[in-house]
Formats: structure tokens, sequence, C-alpha cells
């Protein structure tokens, strides 16, 4: 077939407008998102001697290090987790126990962990964790070297109760979320963890995404499920200050001014719930322990989360039950 000076020109002609058509199609694909960082998220494992729950957090680890999740069928991205942070509650009671008991929990604690656990791990404090608040119960006076958050600090291997670290192209960052009122606890920072926290942030380079682990939700719609009524006469429902943070105002307008804070995890309602609010996804991430070995709590199973951070800042929350049935 032989072309002609006008076959070529028409077909040129075509080719561009074929051309520009096709443009702005091409121009919509977006560059595919690479995942920079997997987090096993276990909260409220709530470690006791009693229920089989050694036997029970032996089995999470196990199934975090060598089941990792399938994601939507996916078995090219079923790398496992490159780090776990625990969430909290990491023994069943410090708080109303004595010395023998705390240490009793504490001992199984590191067991489990140096027979169980080949991973690299950092841990939040949740309410559990700390020794002796209810002096009466507890026998405390609080004049004891370990009183307070001291005894888990020293678990943990650190200083403070909260801390923060680069990893992954991410700013992780580890809250302390539970201060003492009367002879209990409300979720808040006091004012030098929040001097801590704004130094913290103010020094992360803007283009860096930043994730936010406590103990105690910054902001859920969880507590209103477990809400109780003040009186059927006013007929308005009341949330304690333990089950959510209650500066959780000063936080939003921190994230207003910090654009880069892209999530915010937490445990302590053993529920799994997902809320995205203002360019931030706030998770609750269930519990290891489910209903404090038990058995399920209010539907939610025994599991964990796998917490999948993105390089353009996105986040992703798959919670996995890792196959435990309550001890009978």
């Amino acid at each position: 077939m032989t072309t002609t000076r006008r076959d070529f020109l028409v077909t040129g002609a075509a080719s561009v407008c074929l051309a520009a058509a096709a443009a702005p199609t091409l121009a919509a694909v977006s560059t595919p998102r690479t995942r920079r960082l997997r987090i096993a998220h276990l909260t409220d494992i709530h470690l006791q001697p009693e229920l089989e729950a050694a036997r029970g957090f032996a089995a999470c680890l196990a199934h975090v290090q060598t089941r990792p999740a399938v994601i939507d069928g996916d078995v090219a991205d079923s790398s496992p987790p490159d780090l776990i942070i625990t969430g909290g509650d990491t023994i069943m009671d410090a708080f109303e126990a004595d010395m023998a008991r705390t240490k009793l929990q504490w001992e199984l604690w590191r067991k489990v962990k140096a027979d169980h656990c080949g991973m690299e791990m950092h841990s939040v404090v949740g309410n559990h964790d700390v020794w002796g608040w209810a002096r009466g119960k507890a026998g405390t006076t609080g004049t004891e070297p370990l009183y307070g958050k001291r005894w888990v600090c020293d678990e943990f291997g650190r200083e403070l109760p909260y801390t923060s670290f680069d990893r992954g192209g991410w700013h992780l960052v580890l809250l302390d979320s539970v201060f003492p009122n009367e002879q209990s606890y409300i979720g808040r920072l006091d004012d030098a963890q929040w001097d801590w926290l704004e130094r913290d942030l103010a020094a992360v380079d803007p283009a860096t995404p930043v994730i936010i682990f406590s103990h105690i939700p910054i902001l859920s719609a969880t507590p209103l499920a477990v809400a109780g009524p003040t009186s059927p006469e006013v007929g308005s429902i009341q949330i304690p200050g333990g089950r959510i943070h209650v500066d959780g105002d000063r936080f939003q307008k921190l994230f207003t001014r910090q654009r880069n804070i892209k999530a915010c995890a937490s445990g302590h309602m053993h529920l799994v719930e997902q809320l995205d609010y203002q360019g931030v996804r706030y998770l609750c991430n269930g519990a290891v322990s489910a209903g404090w070995w038990k058995g399920l709590n209010r539907g939610t199973d025994f599991g964990y989360a796998v917490v999948d951070l993105f390089d353009d800042g996105t986040v992703e929350r798959r919670y996995i039950p890792y196959g435990w049935t309550a001890a009978t």
C-alpha cells in the first residue's frame, strides 16, 4: 500500500487530535503511593497469670510475626510489620494492686516478650500500668520509689512516660494520656508534656507526616456507645473524663496549626472505630485481651491492628483477629 502526502497529513492530524484527547486522561493518572511503614498496634493486653492470658499474648505475638494480614486478597502485600507498638494497659492492673501482685505481672510481661517477640517494640503507658494511685486498695503511701509511673517507665526502658522517634519517613509520637483525678484518673496532658509536644512537633519538617499514639482516645465516638444517663428526667448522657481526652479542643487547635499530623491511634475502649475529622484519621484499635480475656467485648474479637503508613501521608488500618478463644 502506497501512502500519499495527503494520507500522511490526515493521519498525522488525527494522531495529534488523538494525543490531545488522551492528554487529560494521562494527566489524571496519579502516581501510586508507596507504603513506608507497617505497624502492629497491640493495645490493652492486660497480661495476668489467670485465664491463660500469657498463652494468649504469646499466640498474638506469633500471629504478628508469622501470619501477617493479607490485604484485600493481595498476597504480595502480606509482608510482616516493621515494628510493634503496644498501646497501654500492658498488664492486667497495677492501679489497685499491691507490690507483690504488680511485680508478678511485670515479670510475666518480660518473660513472654523474651520468649516470643523478636521484633522492635515501643510502648504507650495505660491507666492500668500506673502503680498504686488507688492507695486504699494498693496499700501504697505515694512515697515508694516505684510509685505511679516510675515502675512502668523502668519496664519500658525510658526516663519519661512519653517519647517520639522517626521511622520510614514518618514521625511517631507516643503520648502519656493518664493523669490522676482524685482516686481515679483522667485523660489529658499536663503542662510539661504539652510544652514537650509542641517543641517536638515544631522541630519536625513540615513535609514529614506525623502519627500520634495515646492510650485514651483524643477524639472518638466509642465513649458515646458505652455512656450512661445522668438521669432519666434530664435525658442527657454522661461521659467520664477517663474515657476520652478532656483537652480535645487544645489538640484540635494544635492540629489546625500543625497540618502534617495525619492520624491518632488509641486503645482503652476495647472497641474498633475509625473517625475522620478535619484531615486527621482517628483510630481506636480494639484489644488483644478483648473483654479482659473473658470473651468478646461488645462483639469485638481478640485482635490487633495493622496500621500502614504511606509516603503521601495517608493511613490505612485493618483489625486482625488472631484466633484466640476465652479459656473455660
